[in-house]
């Protein structure tokens, strides 16, 4: 695997780095979520976010925050980073999750997602797709580009297409 792919790999979902406000451990922070949440250990990826209470579908369960950056800053940071949170929020701006993320940069990749991510007057929402249960990790599909280097999946879904980029 390249370096770069294995950047995506680790930075994708990974939790056990020191963010600049010098926090080594995942931390939920409840001024962005709509019900309650907390990050642990993952079977698919290193942190993952858990469900403490029934979300019903539909609703907005957390939004992603962090340090608004340009294009040409996500780029450096995503060369530059072995591990990282970028979310592209349109064509110029990227939020970095790493910097100010409310936790939402820990939910884990999978095929068969339980939440969306619904852009709204320049907030990235993730919403339920279904009723998700206590003690269920959230799971948002990446949907990686297919002409970017491709990213091997760990989601263990039935229907894993085998990579978090999209195949069509």
């Amino acid at each position: 695997m390249s370096r770069s792919a294995k950047r995506l790999l680790n930075g994708a979902a990974s939790g056990s780095i020191p963010f600049a406000h010098g926090s080594v451990l995942p931390r939920i922070d409840s001024n962005f979520t709509a019900f309650r949440l907390e990050a642990r250990p993952s079977k698919i990826h290193r942190w993952g976010v858990y469900a403490l209470e029934q979300i019903p579908a539909g609703r907005k369960v957390i939004e992603y925050t962090g340090e608004k950056i340009s294009r040409r800053e996500t780029k450096r940071r995503g060369d530059e980073r072995e591990l990282h949170y970028l979310f592209t929020l349109n064509s110029y701006w990227s939020i970095d999750g790493s910097v100010g993320g409310s936790g939402a940069e820990f939910i884990n990749h999978s095929c068969a997602p339980n939440v969306y991510a619904r852009i709204v007057r320049n907030h990235i929402l993730y919403i339920a797709k279904r009723t998700i249960e206590p003690g269920e990790e959230l799971l948002i599909d990446y949907r990686f580009e297919k002409d970017m280097e491709t990213v091997p999946c760990a989601c263990g879904a039935r229907n894993c297409r085998g990579t978090i980029n999209l195949l069509e």
